[in-house]
C-alpha cells in the first residue's frame, strides 16, 4: 500500500500511481473508501482522480459501485516487452500436455516470487498463484528454486529475515532452510509438501542464463499424488533445459559480420 500520500506537497502523478497501487491480486475490487484508505488520501481527491481514471478507462466501475483494474492498463501492459514469457510459453503448454498439472513461470521480485504465466487446465489441482500474484520465496517450489542459486550474499540475507509460516509443513528455520537450499543446487530442482497451503506438493526448476537465476517453472499436483512427483522431474527439466536456450538466442546480441 502506498504510504504518505496525504503529503500535499505530492505530485499529481505520485497520487494516481497511488490509487493504482491500491490494487493487487487480493484486492482487485475497491470501493472508493477502501481506495482512499489503502492510498492513504482524502476521499475527495480519490473521487475526483479515479473519476478522470474511469474516464480515461484505467479504471472500470461496475454494477455494485466498486472499481476494478481497465482495459486500458492491460493494452499498455501487453507493449511491455517480454522476451522471456514469449519464449516460455511454448514450452510451459508442451509441459502441461505431457503432465495434465498446473504449470507456471515464475521470476524473482525483491523476496518474492512474481507468477508472469500458467497453463492449467480443469482437471488441474486449484492452486493459490494466480498470473500477477506474488508469493514468498522460502515455501514455493518456484521460490525455493530461485533462492537456491541466488548469490551467497543474497540467501545470506534472505535468511536473516523472520520466515512466516503458513502450513505446520513451512520450512521456517533458518539452518535447515539453508540445508535444503545446497540439496536444490546440488540437484538442479526443488520439491515442496504442502508449505504454502496444505493440499498440494510442487516440483521447480530454475531457468539459468548465462550462470544466472532468471526464472522458474513449477508443476503443481495434489499431496494425494505426492508419489508421483519424481516422474515429473526429467519433463520439467527439460523444459527449463529448453527455455534456457532459448531465451539465451532471443536475448543474445546479433552476431557482428565478418570484416
Amino acid at each position: 500500500m502506498a504510504g504518505g500520500a496525504r503529503d500535499p506537497g505530492r505530485s499529481v502523478t505520485s497520487r494516481v500511481l497511488a490509487i493504482l497501487d491500491a490494487f493487487d491480486v487480493d484486492h482487485s475490487r475497491l470501493t472508493l473508501s477502501e481506495i482512499a484508505s489503502r492510498s492513504g488520501m482524502a476521499l475527495s481527491t480519490v473521487h475526483r482522480l479515479v473519476g478522470e481514471l474511469e474516464e480515461w478507462q484505467a479504471l472500470r466501475r461496475t454494477a455494485d459501485g466498486s472499481y476494478h483494474i481497465g482495459i486500458r492498463l492491460w493494452e499498455l501492459g501487453q507493449l511491455a516487452p517480454d522476451s522471456l514469457q514469449a519464449v516460455a510459453h511454448p514450452w510451459l503448454q508442451e509441459l502441461f500436455g505431457s503432465t495434465g498439472e498446473n504449470v507456471h513461470l515464475a521470476i524473482r521480485e525483491g523476496v518474492e516470487v512474481l507468477y508472469v504465466d500458467r497453463v492449467f487446465g480443469k482437471r488441474a489441482v486449484p492452486i493459490v498463484s494466480h498470473t500477477g500474484g506474488r508469493l514468498p520465496m522460502h515455501c514455493t517450489g518456484v521460490g525455493k528454486a530461485l533462492l537456491a542459486f541466488e548469490p551467497g550474499w543474497f540467501v545470506t540475507s534472505f535468511l536473516s529475515r523472520p520466515l512466516e509460516r503458513f502450513t505446520p509443513h513451512t520450512v521456517t528455520e533458518p539452518g535447515r532452510l539453508s540445508r535444503e537450499l545446497a540439496q536444490i543446487r546440488a540437484r538442479g530442482y526443488a520439491i515442496t509438501h504442502e508449505e504454502m497451503t496444505l493440499g498440494s506438493c510442487s516440483a521447480a526448476a530454475p531457468i539459468i542464463a548465462d550462470g544466472v537465476p532468471v526464472a522458474a517453472v513449477g508443476i503443481v499436483v495434489s499431496s494425494r499424488r505426492v508419489r508421483e512427483l519424481p516422474r515429473l522431474v526429467d519433463p520439467l527439466l527439460t523444459a527449463t533445459d529448453g527455455i534456457a536456450r532459448a531465451y539465451h538466442t532471443a536475448v543474445a546480441p546479433p552476431a557482428r559480420p565478418r570484416q
